[in-house]
Formats: structure tokens, sequence, C-alpha cells
């Protein structure tokens, strides 16, 4: 029996990021490809918000189209495949081992997801477009109007708990995007959690993530939060205690590398400043931390004289 004390924490990730239509949510993703190498699954043709990002930034992401719709839903089909891995994507139709591509030696990406190294991360672009599909997939064949039935809402949940599941026990780092839908809680009460699935679904979505942020548009700019404390009307929270929302500017570095991270601001009163609103110090957390052990060591050193 392993004692928790001797038991190592998880090195990687399992991020969910979700929001309104235009929150910011695909550019803040973006934005870690400053520190890592991104692999990015296009679900919805949406990754055209990354050409926003500096050209160094662009060399660092990959981009693997799945090109998903109401009659070829290729989408649910390849991500039950990805997450198990390995792959060969074909790029023109999105498709694992394609013989058509195979045929016509097309191009193809190669994905292992289970070889991935901690400077790289999985990013799903988006869940919402990956519940549709899985919906298209099992009503396949049926009329336009067709409407779901139990049994269809059933196998959906079954589709999605299969790529997510995997997820959930993932040995490298994944971020998947999500919109936001209203759920009711056990109490009652409505709230916003990600979208994936049914609305029951939805609801326990969460349990699948280490870390689960919400992105908005608030005072003109984008906001984040990360904490279960933050907001009575979102879902959000991090297993490892991050409150993304202390920052200055939303970023998700410091799930991933807290080493690197903005230092977050803090009330002008706690720095002994006497006003009020906060401030926001420069550098990094490892930055700030050894200016002030450097401080410490001179102050040390000067009693000594």
């Amino acid at each position: 029996m392993a004692k928790l004390i001797n038991k190592k924490a998880s090195a990687t990730k399992r991020v969910i990021v979700y929001g309104a239509s235009f929150s910011g949510k695909s550019l803040l993703v973006g934005k870690l490809a400053e520190h890592f190498n991104l692999l990015w699954v296009d679900l919805e043709a949406g990754h055209g918000v990354l050409y926003q990002l500096p050209p160094a930034y662009q060399e660092k992401i990959e981009i693997v189209s799945l090109p998903d719709t109401r009659s070829y839903p290729i989408g649910i089909e390849t991500m039950l495949k990805l997450v198990k891995g390995p792959v060969d994507i074909c790029e023109l139709h999105g498709k694992v081992n394609c013989m058509v591509c195979k045929r016509n030696d097309a191009d193809v990406i190669h994905v292992d997801v289970n070889s991935m190294q901690p400077d790289t991360i999985l990013v799903i672009d988006t869940l919402t477009q990956l519940s549709n599909s899985a919906i298209s997939n099992i009503t396949k064949g049926q009329p336009d109007d067709y409407k779901l039935n139990f049994d269809d809402y059933g196998n959906l949940g079954k589709l999605l708990d299969i790529v997510l599941s995997h997820i959930q026990q993932a040995n490298y780092n994944v971020i998947v995007i999500s919109h936001e839908n209203e759920v009711v809680t056990e109490g009652k009460k409505t709230t916003l959690s990600p979208t994936g699935g049914t609305r029951n679904f939805s609801r326990n979505i969460t349990k699948y993530f280490t870390d689960v942020v919400y992105l908005e548009r608030k005072n003109k700019k984008h906001t984040c939060i990360s904490t279960t404390t933050s907001s009575t009307s979102v879902i959000a929270g991090s297993q490892s205690g991050v409150a993304l929302e202390t920052l200055g500017e939303p970023s998700l570095l410091p799930l991933f590398r807290p080493d690197l991270a903005p230092m977050p601001e803090v009330p002008a009163t706690t720095l002994g400043l006497g006003k009020k609103g906060t401030v926001k110090p420069q550098g990094t957390v490892a930055g700030q931390t050894s200016s002030i052990l450097a401080g410490l060591k001179a102050k040390q050193a000067l009693a000594k004289k």
C-alpha cells in the first residue's frame, strides 16, 4: 500500500479551457507555444486565430485538421483511435489509415500521444465539435429532422467517455477547449460548465481533468478563473490550487511551468504602500524568489560585519 507522502504527484496536466465564443480561448492556449510544442487537433477549422501569434510561436504549433461535418463525422472516429495511439492521419481527410491517401502516397501525420515528451501539449479544439461529431456518427443514415432517443443519448455518453477516460489517465499534457453550457447542479442551482454531450454529462465532465479554467470578456478585456471559490455561478478549479484570476494578464503558464509564470497582482496594502488597488510585481515567480533570497543573504552578510 502506497502512502500519499511517498507517492509522486503527476508531472502532467489535463486541462479544460471553456467559455463563450470569441472569449479568447484558442489564443490563450496558443500563447503556450512560447515555451511548449503544441500538437493542435482542429475539429472546427478554428486555427486561423493562431496566425495572430508571433512567427516563432507558429513554428512550434503542428496542426492536425479533422474536417468534421454532419455528413462526414470524422472527428469522433479519429479521436477514438488517436487517444490510444499510435496513428497515421491523412492530411486531406483527417482519417486514420486512409486507404485512398495510401494509394496516392499522400501526406500523413504520425501521432503517438503515449510517447509525447513533457515539452509537448496535445490540444483538442473543441470538445463541443467532438460531441456533435459523436451525435452525427450515432445518427448516420437518419433524416435531418431525426430526434435522438434514450439509447442515442446513452451511446453519446459512451463514446465521449472512451475519449475522456483516456485523457483522464494520460501520461502526457493535454488541453481540451470547449464552450460554456448552463447546467443545474444537485442543489438546483444554475451554473456554467464546459459543454460536452448532454447537459447531465456536462455537469460531471470536469472529473476527467486536473484543472478547469473559465474564460470570459469582462470590462473590455479577457479574464480567466481557475479556483472553486472565485465564482458561485461558474464551475472552475485546480487540483494544484493555482489561481489564474490573480494574474494581471490571462495566462495558462502557471499550470504547466509555475517557475516561469508571471507574478500575481497583490494588494498594495500588503506591500506596505498604504494605498488601494493592486500592484503587479515584475518578473517571474522564480525570479522574484531569487531576488528575495539574495536580499536576505545580503542582510545576513551585513549583520555579521
